[in-house]
């Protein structure tokens, strides 16, 4: 299939997202054609890199990549201290790029490594995994975790490019695409319901792998978060859509200490809590929120979550970066493809819809 570029114009910094099968393999010319420094260190998780290693290194002539752990429980300060150290050991200057390859855990904290080293080094973003293609690689959200909630460590830094294969997702773990699958229909939801529909309709050809369905559902996804980044660079407004499921699902993941559930897993459980919380609200229709219960149910189970109460959840949302001047900001769907902001949410209304979708009290 011929390449599809869609282009991220933010303030900060103008960048393309280029999806290609095979993109891999010429990664190092697409480097050189983006004038982007010859000194390029790769960051990446050892799976990572035993399964698609061979390529990159070929393509960039790196033979020693970065290796770190991946995984939201080592998102944190002291794996990027590890990056900072390799950097250093290889007397990295300002005329160095760093590369990202893999999730969105490493394209986060490589991410952050190139924002804050030598106050800023050039950042391509070379995302594995289906979530972090279709969201987490692009938008210059980069940071780390904290005991105490998810990402509240962080900066914006606009990568100079994102460059995305679909062939690496052939050896993606069935758990893990589906955890990406969930970002996809957030997107469905807060956007496009054709997108949303297409995923119910094509379900069983992505989750084939099959390549014209895998890049209907990247580029259209792609294509919204380019959209709403290049409108609303730092979250001030228009962005927040893209925290849809994302306030509960931190704190489910906060509360489970970052080991029980992938991001997508949790972001799906928070979606599920928002539809129902704007249902009860009168703000979505019945017949849209079991839609969308539907379709993330269709998908595959998710992980249990009776043994979480809902006062685990909310103490966890006191703590999210989405709180301003003591209110928690919360995003609501009144349609499948349209969303508002709520900043009246009480701990009541809360504690009923995460009741609803099976935690305890």
């Amino acid at each position: 299939m011929p390449a599809l570029r869609i282009d991220v114009a933010t303030p900060s910094r103008a960048y393309a997202v280029t999806i290609a099968s095979g993109l891999l393999d010429g990664i190092g010319a697409s480097l050189d054609a983006l004038a982007l420094p010859a000194r390029r260190f790769v960051v990446s998780s050892p799976l990572v890199w035993r399964l698609h290693g061979s390529r990159i290194a070929k393509a960039l002539g790196t033979r020693e990549p970065i290796l770190v752990p991946d995984g939201e429980r080592y998102k944190q300060l002291s794996t990027v201290v590890r990056i900072y150290d390799a950097l250093l050991r290889a007397n990295a200057d300002r005329a160095s790029a760093l590369v990202t390859f893999g999730g969105g855990v490493i394209g986060d904290m490589a991410g952050f490594a190139a924002a804050t080293y030598l106050r800023g080094i050039a950042l391509v973003q070379v995302p594995t995994t289906l979530l972090a293609q279709v969201d987490a690689s692009i938008g210059g959200k980069v940071g780390v975790n904290h005991a105490v909630g998810k990402n509240l460590i962080g900066a914006f830094y606009q990568p100079h490019a994102v460059l995305i294969d679909p062939s690496v997702l052939g050896t993606l773990p069935r758990r893990e695409f589906r955890a990406g699958l969930y970002e996809v229909i957030k997107y469905g939801i807060t956007s496009s319901r054709a997108l949303f529909d297409r995923v119910a309709r094509d379900r069983k050809a992505i989750f084939a792998r099959e390549p014209e369905a895998l890049a209907a559902v990247i580029g259209e996804s792609c294509r919204i978060k380019a959209e709403v980044v290049a409108s609303d660079e730092r979250e001030a407004g228009p962005r927040r859509i893209l925290n849809f499921g994302h306030t509960a699902g931190h704190a489910i993941e906060a509360a489970t200490k970052y080991r029980r559930f992938r991001h997508g897993e949790a972001v799906a459980y928070g979606m599920l809590v928002a539809a129902r919380l704007a249902a009860a609200r009168g703000a979505l229709s019945e017949d849209d929120c079991q839609a969308i219960a539907g379709l993330v149910a269709s998908l595959g189970p998710l992980p249990p979550i009776g043994d979480i109460s809902a006062a685990q959840i909310l103490d966890a949302m006191r703590h999210d970066k989405k709180v301003l001047a003591g209110r928690l900001h919360f995003v609501l769907a009144t349609a499948i493809g349209a969303t508002a902001i709520a900043d009246d949410v009480t701990e009541r209304e809360l504690t009923s819809a995460l009741t609803a979708i099976g935690l305890g009290r």
